[in-house]
């Protein structure tokens, strides 16, 4: 520690990490007095990243920039593992911060494991139980957690997976999940949605993961023309992931349909105030899943398994899988059926309360003996508000 502080370096790399990470980040810089915070990306969502990060205000002292186009995972953990390692051993930080799933995290517990630095994971806990759905983050959450110190577990379910693993009780903290204090943030901000023109209800749809590469791909933009032809009142809104295999099967199947919009991806803010215009969602993201029940939002999930099992319990999502004819059937109920599709909309969120980030940084003064009872746990039972 330096001049008392405790120097904590947090390091991510993807938009989706960025913004999980963000309150966190404003909030241990607002505790300077406590916390000497450095920030370091990996840079594996270039642009994407760098917009989360100016909305955010977030300057990273470190930049690995490892984007490369067309590179495969072992490069980009590679690198990742690397970059971190030699920043690592620059900095000297009393603990490393990683989140969730994605190569960063993997790649940073391992080099502050290799350098013996005390390792916490937010966000941690969360399993599907199939090693390859969604790939690689599934494995990259296990080993992550298997070797950090620190579990910031999102909900109970999260908690108790980490038990059953063999993880300490004593160093996991339910902390409800930071992406509600980022949504909670955004969304009171006066942001201009330029995506349009958007008439009827906005049916807004994502998919990008790698499982959902090939046929399942083209069964879900298939469901989506589906949805569109059947119901003259809705428009849909596709943003189009940049990797060129989403792009090419969405612009093959869905393009041209009168009342579908393939757009980029808009900047976070953005995404925001879609979501808070949108009617219907359907997506395999698992933030998507998350932040929706905040804003009053059902959803769709299409996937065959995901690991954010407490929204489909509380009824704010429901696992509709890849097949094109289930998706429409699911779509369709909620569009014809307004008492269903009440009953999701108005489910509290199982995921958090935008109080995470407070208990994550109580809960670091807590482990390093600068308080004396650990934070209160969010009630992930209970919920926040719907």
């Amino acid at each position: 520690m330096r001049d008392g502080r405790i120097r904590v370096l947090v390091a991510f790399g993807t938009r989706p990490e960025a913004i999980k990470m963000a309150p966190v980040i404003k909030e241990l810089k607002g505790r300077s007095e406590d916390f000497d915070t450095v920030v370091a990306v990996t840079g594996q969502h270039r642009e994407m990243l760098s917009q989360v990060l100016e909305l955010f205000g977030i300057h990273p002292h470190y930049d690995l920039s490892i984007m490369k186009e067309g590179q495969r995972l072992t490069e980009i953990t590679s690198k990742s593992l690397e970059g971190l390692d030699r920043i690592i051993r620059e900095v000297q930080p009393d603990l490393v911060l990683v989140h969730g799933d994605a190569t960063t995290s993997l790649a940073g517990s391992l080099a502050a494991y290799y350098n013996r630095i005390p390792i916490g994971h937010v966000e941690a806990g969360l399993r599907s139980g199939d090693k390859f759905r969604p790939f690689p983050e599934e494995i990259n959450r296990r080993i992550a957690d298997m070797i950090c110190d620190i579990h910031f577990a999102p909900t109970e379910r999260a908690r108790t997976n980490l038990i059953s693993e063999g993880i300490d009780p004593s160093w996991i903290f339910v902390t409800g999940n930071t992406v509600i204090d980022a949504l909670l943030d955004v969304s009171s901000r006066d942001i201009m949605l330029d995506i349009g023109p958007l008439k009827g209800r906005v049916l807004v749809a994502t998919a990008h993961r790698r499982e959902s590469w090939g046929k399942a791909l083209e069964n879900i933009c298939l469901a989506l023309r589906a949805i569109v032809e059947r119901f003259d009142d809705i428009t849909l809104v596709f943003p189009a992931h940049r990797n060129p295999i989403v792009r090419e099967t969405a612009r093959r199947i869905l393009g041209g349909v009168e009342r579908a919009i393939i757009t980029d991806p808009p900047d976070y803010g953005r995404f925001v105030a879609l979501l808070k215009r949108s009617y219907l969602i359907l997506t395999d993201s698992g933030g998507i899943q998350e932040e929706a029940p905040s804003l009053g939002k059902p959803v769709l999930v299409m996937r065959e398994v995901t690991e954010r099992e407490e929204a489909i319990e509380a009824g704010t999502a429901r696992l509709v899988g890849v097949d094109t004819d289930r998706i429409v059937e699911e779509a369709s109920r909620l569009l014809e059926d307004e008492e269903e599709y009440r009953r999701m909309a108005t489910r509290a969120n199982p995921y958090g309360d935008g109080k995470a980030s407070g208990r994550i940084a109580e809960a670091i003064l807590y482990r390093f003996g600068r308080r004396d009872v650990p934070p209160d746990s969010f009630d992930s039972g209970r919920g926040g508000e719907g």
